[in-house]
């Protein structure tokens, strides 16, 4: 019996991002005319290579983790994927617009936690009576108590902050959610609510991408796993697999053993299967949008 056909929510055709950074010198100020002609004409540029061409499909309920080290392209691709950034090659295509927590759910410092409720919910487009429908689940989602919820966020811990974006993001039921390391904090309970809460939106036909850099969260919350190294897409594949290669190449680079480090990393690249996205009758279907 063959497996029924993966239904997309995100395409990422061969995207990839170079960024053209100033050199120092376009930077410095010059006095008088002279000198800024002579900067107009001396300006260079750097490029930066961020994301290497890539290419993966993730399907609708399909939960994936993103992972790999400090500058390594993570939250580049997930800007990619939310549209707020253009890839220099390639293309990503979504099914509806992906919510990324933290752009989508805007919190105010000043006003109270069960202000930033409110407008945080009509921020997203709800309505008044939509946002007070929506009020419980959001509370309980977050954990916070009734004297937490009357003191201006200012007042709020970092954790107590994430916890409370999590659960306004999600309170609008978003097809395609993007959570960029705001899932660290908080006890076992709030984790525990919140794979609850991933498993309702992924039984909802959506999709989900966690950006962590706990590997026992993306473990508990994740079914499949995205680690990309240096801009390389290096492994895609089961929770399990993909942190224990990650876990190699970082502790051999926590002990100084580069050359071990790079070795597992280009074995790794090796053994990867690169994705060709090809769609049927060589044109892209109808209901899937180009970011």
């Amino acid at each position: 019996m063959s497996a029924e056909p993966l239904t997309p929510s995100v395409v990422v055709d061969e995207a990839s991002m170079t960024y053209r950074v100033l050199s120092a010198e376009a930077v410095q100020p010059h006095r008088g005319l002279r000198g800024r002609v002579r900067a107009a004409r001396g300006v260079r540029t750097t490029e930066v290579q961020a994301l290497q061409p890539l290419s993966f499909v993730v399907g609708r309920g399909e939960s994936v983790g993103v992972i790999g080290t400090n500058g390594s392209g993570k939250s580049t691709l997930m800007k990619l994927i939310t549209g707020q950034m253009r890839p220099t090659t390639g293309h990503i295509y979504a099914t509806s617009t992906p919510v990324m927590l933290g752009v989508n759910a805007a919190l105010v410092r000043q006003v109270s936690g069960e202000d930033n409720i409110r407008l945080g919910c009509l921020a997203m487009g709800m309505s008044r009576a939509e946002a007070e429908a929506k009020r419980d689940a959001v509370v309980a989602l977050s954990g916070l108590d009734d004297h937490a919820l009357q003191l201006p966020l200012k007042a709020y811990s970092s954790g107590m902050a994430a916890r409370l974006q999590f659960a306004i993001a999600t309170s609008v039921d978003p097809d395609i959610l993007v959570i960029d390391e705001a899932l660290n904090t908080g006890d076992a309970q709030f984790r525990e609510r919140t794979r609850q809460r991933l498993d309702e939106l992924r039984e909802q036909a959506g999709c989900v991408f966690l950006v962590s850099h706990s590997l026992s969260t993306i473990q508990e919350m994740c079914q499949r796993v995205i680690w990309i190294e240096r801009g390389v897409l290096t492994m895609d594949g089961s929770p399990r697999a993909v942190t224990r290669g990650y876990n190699l190449y970082a502790r051999a680079m926590a002990q100084g053993r580069t050359e071990e480090a790079q070795e597992i990393l280009e074995r790794k690249q090796s053994e990867l299967v690169r994705e060709r996205i090809a769609w049927t009758g060589g044109e892209r279907p109808t209901g899937i949008t180009a970011l």
